[in-house]
């Protein structure tokens, strides 16, 4: 396993003494390259070889992330402000989980995964990053002790799904939405079992979940348990007793 104070990374990342410093323009990533439908002609000659791309990110994920002991992924938007009761919140979620011996997992961005970084991190909990190659350069946040970069989404998201034993999901956009329902997709498939997922902010996913009852639900979209799955919280130490909880059922079935 790394070192805690080493970051490891799976692709360079330029050293901002020699970067220009007028403004960026966006870049175009790997996964566009890999999912651009108008460049057809390219498919036969370039797609065949990104596969090894794809499969050393793997190769490298699990390498890295193989000694990781129990841990939760923590999600939320990059766009919270430092100070904000939301980047408090995620903090206290961090501490929080590392005091009960969990290693914190984030997206390795600003905002609530600098958060739920930085709590875990200053509660002496074990603090890892996994970030993504973006148009604009984001970079890993200086509370991450394991960081990963990667080129590709899906195989980042495999990392939180096979890494963490639950999701504690902070106010967020598409993105946050994106990995929820991932969760609860690959609980309701039984792809994953046992996999709790919590919702920070009952103001925030209140309307949410009530949507999935009143509409999802009624119409027969969804089955109960499917909604029941998630826990809806302010209290964080009501999060983490549910997460506890999740890990002592996992135990029990064994």
């Amino acid at each position: 396993m790394p070192q805690s104070s080493a970051r490891r990374r799976l692709r360079a990342v330029p050293d901002s003494s020699t970067c220009d410093t007028r403004p960026m323009k966006p870049r175009v990533t790997a996964d566009q390259h890999l999912l651009d439908s108008q460049r057809r002609s390219e498919w036969k000659q370039k797609d065949a070889w990104r596969t090894l791309r794809i499969l050393s990110e793997f190769v490298d994920g699990f390498d890295t992330l193989s000694d990781v002991g129990s841990a939760v992924a923590v999600f939320g938007s990059a766009r919270t402000k430092q100070g904000s009761e939301g980047y408090l919140l995620a903090e206290r979620v961090g501490a929080a989980l590392a005091a009960e011996g969990y290693a914190v997992i984030t997206g390795g961005g600003p905002g609530v995964m600098e958060a739920a970084n930085k709590g875990a991190s200053e509660a002496g909990g074990e603090s890892i990053g996994l970030g993504i190659e973006l148009p604009f350069e984001q970079g890993v946040n200086d509370y991450v002790d394991i960081g990963l970069d990667f080129r590709y989404f899906f195989v980042r998201k495999t990392m939180f799904v096979k890494y963490a034993q639950a999701f504690i999901v902070l106010p967020g956009g598409f993105g946050t939405m994106d990995e929820l329902f991932e969760a609860l997709t690959l609980v309701q498939t039984k792809k994953v079992t046992q996999f709790p997922v919590v919702l920070m902010g009952t103001e925030y996913w209140g309307g949410l979940v009530d949507w999935m009852r009143d509409r999802m639900l009624e119409d027969g979209m969804v089955n109960a348990q499917d909604i029941d799955m998630l826990l809806v919280t302010d209290d964080v130490t009501e999060a983490v007793a549910h997460v506890v909880k999740g890990a002592a059922a996992v135990k029990d079935a064994d």
